[in-house]
């Protein structure tokens, strides 16, 4: 029997990025497969969009190998800008133009001619669902319609790799979850993408595969599936008791599950069978004010290994 290799169309060997003094990047590894949706998720000041940068060949490696698309962002940037699609953290848009002018000049600057541009346009706006839209200044359109019209904007060029920072920062749910099917729709057609995020949700949703980066360095890889049965239980019991008597109430919780945390406003316990820890808790004479069972999820597996102290 054959297995089907699927090519890599970024590589990086001990990736490092330098600010002055400061480490960003700590010689990471890692590779992106062509047709996958590969996410890097991390707290603030991870390393993320360094990463992210590098890749884009708009930051110089400071030391390590990269590879994307067979081309050495350093010195071959300009030929690997052109096979790249951008979506950047902030919205660039030209708010005085018209949803049609900002594809247009976007387009114009890939050397793009009119001929071949404007049914691109057409689909473009078919696909980020700003049809009725086409001929209205930018500016007063709601964030999801200007985040689908930037990301749009990054497919004018049917790039090869589409990088994506941040893509649903600021967006309410409903919006979030359009932009969800949008690029999930572009994984169908075969477009290869790298996200970053600090969503959890999204991550779970989108990503093939992600890496969990920590203070510059990799801390764990793989599916969302695979990392969720690797690094948390199966479940997860959620304990709410009175104001002012949890303190005294986490010491005899001890040994119920397999691991256990405790929050300013609940306990939480990890465990492979969330009755019978709920049984030992009840059993111990503890009566909790409220209860709430639930699967682990990739946010379970993020704050165990990146903890939960707050990143400015």
């Amino acid at each position: 029997m054959c297995l089907l290799v699927t090519a890599a169309l970024v590589t990086a060997e001990r990736l490092t990025k330098h600010f002055d003094d400061f480490v960003a990047v700590d010689g990471i590894d890692f590779e992106v497969r062509e047709g996958e949706v590969f996410g890097f998720l991390g707290p603030n000041g991870a390393g993320k969009s360094s990463t992210m940068r590098m890749i884009g060949s708009v930051s110089p490696v400071t030391s390590g190998t990269l590879r994307v698309l067979g081309y050495d962002p350093n010195t071959e940037g300009r030929a690997l800008r052109a096979r790249l699609g951008v979506v950047p953290q902030e919205d660039s848009l030209d708010l005085e133009l018209t949803v049609e002018e900002n594809l247009t000049i976007y387009g114009r600057y890939f050397d793009i001619s009119r001929r071949d541009l404007a049914p691109r346009i057409d689909e473009l706006l078919e696909f980020a669902q700003l049809t009725d839209r086409r001929t209205d200044r930018t500016e007063p359109l709601s964030g999801g319609m200007k985040r689908r019209l930037t990301i749009a904007r990054g497919l004018i060029n049917r790039p090869d790799l589409l990088l994506l920072d941040e893509p649903t920062t600021g967006l309410d749910p409903q919006a979030r979850h359009i932009l969800w099917d949008r690029l999930y729709r572009l994984k169908q057609d075969g477009v290869t993408q790298i996200i970053t995020t600090h969503y959890m949700d999204e991550a779970e949703q989108l990503c093939d595969r992600l890496v969990i980066m920590d203070r510059g360095k990799i801390v764990a890889e793989g599916s969302p599936r695979n990392l969720i049965a690797e690094h948390a239980p199966r479940e997860v019991l959620e304990l709410r008791f009175p104001v002012g008597v949890q303190d005294g109430i986490v010491d005899q919780l001890e040994g119920v599950a397999s691991r256990q945390e405790a929050l300013a406003d609940r306990v939480l316990l990890y465990t492979e069978d969330a009755d019978a820890s709920m049984n030992a808790v009840t059993a111990r004479g503890l009566v909790p004010e409220q209860t709430l069972v639930r699967r682990s999820t990739l946010e379970d597996v993020f704050l165990k290994l990146t903890g939960r102290t707050l990143v400015d």
